[in-house]
């Protein structure tokens, strides 16, 4: 099983600008606060045509589990010219994941790679070193965490974000909202994974800008109805800082 390795032929990518609130799409199967216990984000960039990607979908689905950690899958769109048209892949999943190569100094995007709080990336199927990420940058954004809560009430999502805790301390990051799909499974027909079924869990289906902290506490309420994406019952929120920097904050909202 080799790693799928892309060339870089593209120039690093920005993300995509800011939304305003009424375009930000989101769901929430239920009412109810998520647990704002520390988080680490680690994401997977992965893809349906790439045949060293199913063993870490398998870890991802482990990591889910987990209480301390938020695991999304990011599948991205550029093997599909191998035979087989990934069903899940968001354009904008390669522009971010492009962004952290600049950010990080990644030689190339690949897959599967995986990104751990923003500030290191390991193959995504190497569980040994993924663990080992995972505990590293949980003891890094211990010292600079932003608390982060999201809330289903009354048809609205409510984002709530707390204070830089310390003088000095970075401020200035994006707020993301995700909706993501708790599991899809995929029959594969063709391409470098032909005659599989694969499950893939916590689908992310967009990324949206929904507001900018700047260090201070704030408050930004999203209308639920109005930012759906289809296949999506649970939704994240991320606080980032820059374009592919570090993940301060993170919060889910289950079913």
């Amino acid at each position: 099983m080799h790693t799928r390795l892309l060339v870089p032929l593209w120039l690093a990518a920005a993300l995509v600008g800011l939304a305003t609130s009424a375009d930000a799409q989101v769901t929430a199967s239920r009412d109810g606060a998520a647990s704002d216990s520390p988080l680490t984000v680690v994401e997977l960039f992965t893809s349906q045509g790439c045949s060293s990607c199913p063993s870490a979908d398998a870890l991802l689905a482990k990591l889910a589990t987990r209480a301390d950690v938020l695991a999304l899958s990011l599948p991205v769109d550029y093997w599909d010219y191998l035979g087989w048209k990934d069903t899940l892949a968001n354009p904008k999943f390669a522009e971010r994941q492009k962004a952290y190569k600049s950010a990080l100094g990644v030689p190339m995007i690949y897959t599967p790679m995986m990104v751990v709080s923003g500030l290191t990336q390991v193959n995504g199927s190497d569980e040994d070193k993924v663990l080992l990420a995972i505990e590293k940058s949980a003891r890094i954004i211990a010292a600079t965490r932003v608390p982060l809560r999201i809330i289903a009430k009354d048809g609205h999502l409510v984002v709530e974000a707390g204070a830089v805790k310390q003088i000095g301390h970075p401020k200035d990051a994006t707020l993301w909202l995700a909706p993501i799909a708790k599991s899809v499974e995929v029959p594969i027909g063709r391409g470098e994974n032909r005659g599989k079924t694969v499950t893939y869990y916590n689908v992310v289906r967009e990324l949206i800008p929904v507001g900018m902290w700047s260090g201070d506490p704030m408050t930004v309420q999203l209308d639920r109805s109005s930012v759906m994406r289809p296949g999506a019952e649970r939704c994240a929120v991320l606080l980032q800082q820059g374009r592919g920097g570090p993940i301060i904050g993170a919060a889910l909202l289950s079913d």
